[in-house]
């Protein structure tokens, strides 16, 4: 199979492997974009005049055929195809013949591979936004239902101030929602239409419409000017790792006040049986281990984020093959985002919190003696501060 770049020149098998890399296996989730995006480009041409009408409906034919056949099951990329855009592109040649070699008229793999990788993330966006919405959801239901149990509430891990379920978890809520805008906001870096730019550096001799592929794929604006498009490579993706970063830390820091909810010690939560795992060798033993791989995850996209910015620092302009090394983190960190979210929305509605277990000792009400001594008496803050402060420590044994 001949790939897009072939002159009819030997390549070294060990090469190809190397260059190659993952973007075979990668690419999968990429096929009904690239689809999309080549479809709406034939189309442009045929209106430009480019090609004709006729081969403009076989190509739009070929394309929707295959995208059909991947969905079935019925044929992947392979590591000789490369990527997404080969084997496309071989398997519509031998589809409909010499009409299938004129889609690449006016595109480079650099906006190709752009253009089905920003529909890709603008669907994927909006899926993670929706599903933090789910959580919000979840922590919604548990503070109606369980919202008045009071909680101590904790500073250096020392109890401080009362609190209650109702505050823990719209406390939660309210950053997970902000979590979820922030996300929504990298889509002002991911919808721009790179189609037209080709290698970065615009179509020579060709009357593009950048505008039409625009339109038709529901882009906000084209990304001007085209040598941006190539320098722009990182950003988005960086944009929405950092996104999904701060959205599983939240996830972490609430797994993590679980995990001591459900301490023996504390023991303020339970969790259905079927939410937890047994031990291998203690037969007591049921470890709540959802929440500690949640917990967790938060490193992996940390670490994904720096692998990504890593990538792109230092590059000159223009592209480099050092781009292609994007994907792996990016798509890393949404499948993995997509289970977080998924689970902890599962998980949340397993928790049940036991009042009476919770005790809030008298030294939680301090600071409202403090304040009710300054009403009261009329006395400054920091006299009754110190009051308040002397008669605790008289109560101590």
């Amino acid at each position: 199979m001949a790939r897009l770049w072939d002159k009819g020149l030997p390549l070294d098998e060990r090469i190809l492997r190397f260059t190659a890399g993952e973007d075979h296996l990668l690419d999968e989730r990429l096929v009904e974009y690239d689809v999309r995006a080549s479809i709406a480009h034939a189309r442009m041409l045929e209106q430009q005049g480019l090609i004709s009408a006729e081969d403009g409906a076989a190509i739009r034919d070929g394309l929707e055929a295959l995208a059909a056949a991947h969905a079935a099951g019925e044929w992947r990329i392979t590591l000789a195809d490369e990527d997404v855009h080969g084997a496309l592109e071989a398997r519509l040649i031998e589809r409909i013949g010499d009409a299938g070699g004129r889609v690449h008229l006016g595109r480079s793999r650099n906006d190709q591979v752009l253009v089905a990788l920003r529909l890709y993330l603008k669907d994927a966006v909006a899926a993670l936004a929706e599903q933090a919405s789910d959580v919000v959801a979840a922590l919604a239901e548990l503070a109606d239902t369980q919202g008045e149990i009071p909680l101590p509430g904790y500073t250096h891990m020392q109890p401080a101030m009362p609190s209650s379920v109702r505050l823990w978890a719209e406390g939660f809520a309210a950053e997970l929602r902000d979590d979820r805008d922030g996300l929504l906001r990298t889509l002002a870096r991911i919808d721009q239409n790179p189609l037209g730019s080709a290698a970065g550096y615009g179509v020579p001799n060709l009357p593009l419409d950048r505008d039409a592929t625009r339109a038709e794929l529901g882009f906000a604006r084209n990304h001007e000017p085209v040598t941006a498009v190539q320098l722009s490579r990182g950003k988005a993706e960086a944009s929405v790792i950092f996104e999904l970063a701060l959205l599983c830390g939240d996830v972490a820091r609430l797994a993590a006040d679980l995990l001591l909810f459900y301490t023996a010690e504390f023991a303020y939560v339970t969790l259905p049986v079927e939410m937890t795992t047994g031990s291998s060798i203690m037969p007591q033993k049921r470890n709540p281990d959802v929440f500690e791989l949640l917990r967790g995850a938060s490193a992996t996209l940390q670490g994904a984020l720096v692998e990504t910015l890593g990538i792109t620092a230092k590059l000159t302009s223009g592209y480099h093959r050092d781009l292609q090394r994007l994907k792996a983190p990016l798509f890393r960190s949404i499948d993995l985002a997509d289970a977080v979210l998924a689970i902890t929305a599962h998980a949340l509605r397993g928790v049940k919190f036991r009042p009476e277990n919770i005790h809030l000792g008298d030294e939680l009400y301090a600071a409202a003696r403090a304040n009710q001594l300054v009403l009261d008496e009329g006395v400054p803050f920091r006299e009754a501060y110190r009051r308040v402060a002397a008669e605790l420590a008289a109560k101590k044994p």
